[in-house]
């Protein structure tokens, strides 16, 4: 009935698969009829502290009992102390301002990039570059900023001028020209494969940008808010962005996007804006997701379970040698890059059929995206049902 409800009235831009989840219970969801999946995916890396987080639960019951909108015409005061903590989570000298989403935070932070070029050289500076393999959003610009021609349809052209895109870090400096003001890169590039950046190339990349005084903006959108390991992936990497973005997992399910700039000023009364950003119910629930997740990284627990769950990718990846190349990746952010684009596309098929939820990236990567208070039970779990999978392959 609702496969056919679906079909009917929502656009069909997703290849959906029509389960119908009812129940969640951190990394664990239930369908109509009661069959469990291990879910590695967390609604691609969004539902950070699992399904059915009660704290989370019981947090945005208060609020929304109180207040969910007003408008950022007036003081919203989880907003502030959601500034206030991402700020010091983050160690840098920052300022914010939130957004609904991943493609909504990077498109603010072009539109801080190209002031900034106006107003720091004696002529205006706009291009913003960025990585092959990149993904930074579905909008027009944001689309155009990424790095795969493949979603640069000629149905939605004209793109906006002043991007390009490069195949190596060393290539982008190489491009950079009297007309760039930015560089914008995800330091693990989510669709484009899970493969980490070359540490010593970034920090070379960001040198390079700060003497020149131009800008660095990192895309954490998925490696943000303790993906990697840090609050911030940037922090690993031990460079100071002059912009990131932020999404996906901060608010554990509630849509919300972020841009945190060391260029805290530059944004001015009537620049930018939005009408649901940041406001009483997103923020609330921002706060009480870094509650939980700084908690559980003083524990130990989310340490524990990163290497527990590289652990068990490394084990398939030596034990299946035909279908796999290398495990890859950080944090919760992982990979396993399989051989042979045909693999992809049938073990992610055969997983759901075992019960457990797995991601493409890139055209041969298998891509897993955990809540990160996945429980060592639910990994093991996981793990066997993914096995059970890569069995029918042969």
């Amino acid at each position: 009935m609702y496969e056919a409800m679906d079909k009917s009235y929502v656009m069909q831009t997703y290849p959906r698969n029509y389960v119908n989840f009812k129940k969640g219970e951190n990394a664990t969801l239930f369908d109509e009829n009661g069959k469990d999946y291990i879910d590695f995916t967390s609604g691609i890396g969004v539902v950070s502290v699992g399904h059915g987080n009660l704290r989370l639960a019981h947090a945005l019951f208060d609020q929304a009992s109180n207040l969910i909108h007003t408008s950022n015409l007036f003081l919203i005061e989880p907003q502030a102390k959601l500034a206030k903590r991402m700020c010091e989570l983050s160690g840098y000298d920052m300022a914010v301002f939130f957004a609904n989403s991943g493609a909504e935070a990077n498109e603010g932070a072009i539109k801080l990039a190209r002031k900034y070029g106006l107003q720091a050289f004696p002529k205006k500076r706009f291009k913003v570059l960025t990585l092959e393999h990149s993904f930074h959003g579905r909008t027009i610009t944001t689309v155009k900023a990424t790095g795969q021609t493949s979603f640069h349809k000629e149905a939605f052209a004209p793109y906006p001028e002043g991007f390009s895109f490069h195949e190596q870090i060393r290539a982008l400096i190489d491009a950079i020209d009297e007309e760039t003001v930015a560089v914008m890169i995800e330091l693990v590039q989510g669709e484009g494969g899970v493969q980490p950046l070359d540490k010593a190339a970034v920090q070379e990349l960001a040198a390079f940008l700060k003497e020149r005084q131009l800008l660095l903006i990192i895309d954490e959108v998925q490696t943000g808010v303790f993906r990697s390991g840090e609050f911030l992936a940037s922090q690993l990497y031990d460079i100071t962005p002059d912009i990131i973005t932020l999404a996906k997992g901060l608010a554990g399910g509630v849509p919300i996007g972020a841009i945190m700039t060391t260029h805290k000023t530059l944004f001015e009364v009537g620049d930018h804006g939005s009408t649901f950003g940041g406001n009483f119910l997103s923020t609330r629930a921002g706060l009480e997701v870094l509650d939980i997740l700084e908690s559980y990284k003083q524990s130990g627990l989310l340490d524990e379970a990163f290497l527990f769950f590289e652990a068990q990718l490394r084990r398939i990846a030596q034990a299946y040698p035909q279908y796999f190349e290398k495990e890859l990746g950080l944090g919760l952010m992982r990979g396993l890059r399989c051989k042979g684009e045909e693999t992809l596309p049938h073990l992610i098929k055969s997983a759901f059929e075992a019960g457990v939820l797995v991601l493409r990236s890139g055209r041969n990567t298998l891509r897993f995206l955990p809540p990160l208070t996945i429980s060592k039970e639910e990994i093991q779990e996981g793990f066997r049902r993914l096995e059970n999978a890569i069995a029918t392959l042969s």
